[in-house]
């Protein structure tokens, strides 16, 4: 069988598959992974990013002395402009992968259109990896090239190491990190309205492990550790950032 060196750029069937596994690795790598429903880890992103940013505006305009009514302007403002960047964003990046995953699924329709020899070859080295071989390997391997549809799902799949089933609507990202977003920001004004910026701090650090914990879950990784790093990650930021003011706000008052 003769193969198609433009076709394998100048690479057997093997590394070929290597690089293509690896392509497509990359294009499922995104905020959302592959892993995890899109909506839960749109929310969760939402919600971290949503409860910290919220506490550090809330540090940032402590000095300025606003009234309670002022302050409570400014956050619900930004909160407002925010939320729908939240939405926008994750739905974009929804759609974003879509059109990723239909581009990379014309370039395999047309592979597998022009160059069917070849991708016999890379079916070949796939199934040999996983312990076909012999005549259960060749007639596998024609089962597969008989019909192009299945065949297109294959290669994506077990080339490309895509998932066509976990692929979300945009919208549905989006409602996802509304839904994070709007329950950071009740979270954080609730602790606000009681405690003032301590309070909101506390309600931003439980969002922070609560979603953190939602998040690790639905990946299948350790809930504590996952909680633990991100509100001493959250921590970190809130802390850096109010004794940076302070001390800031030290010097030019001495000098």
């Amino acid at each position: 069988m003769q193969t198609n060196p433009s076709h394998f750029k100048g690479k057997d069937a093997v590394d070929h598959v290597i690089e293509a596994q690896a392509e497509g690795i990359f294009s499922a790598t995104e905020i959302h992974g592959t892993e995890t429903p899109g909506h839960i880890s749109a929310a969760a992103d939402a919600a971290r990013e949503t409860s910290v940013v919220l506490v550090l505006l809330a540090i940032l305009i402590q000095p300025l002395s606003l009234t309670p009514h002022q302050a409570w302007l400014v956050l619900g403002i930004f909160a407002f402009g925010w939320f729908f960047w939240k939405v926008g964003r994750s739905a974009w990046l929804g759609w974003s992968r879509l059109e990723r995953l239909h581009r990379i699924m014309a370039e395999e329709k047309w592979e597998i259109e022009h160059h069917r020899s070849q991708e016999r070859e890379e079916l070949s080295a796939l199934y040999q990896a996983k312990g076909f071989e012999g005549k259960l390997l060749e007639d596998v391997l024609d089962v597969l090239m008989a019909d192009g549809d299945r065949l297109l799902r294959v290669m994506l799949e077990e080339e490309l190491g895509l998932s066509l089933e976990s692929q979300e609507h945009p919208l549905k990202q989006g409602l996802g990190a509304g839904l994070g977003t709007f329950t950071a920001v009740a979270l954080c004004a609730l602790g606000y309205g009681f405690y003032g910026l301590y309070g909101m701090a506390i309600c931003a650090v439980a969002c922070v492990a609560l979603s953190a914990s939602v998040a690790a879950k639905f990946e299948n990784n350790k809930v504590i550790p996952a909680a633990v790093w991100n509100v001493g990650i959250a921590i970190l930021a809130l802390g850096s950032a109010h004794f940076l003011l302070d001390f800031i706000l030290q010097v030019v008052t001495r000098a």
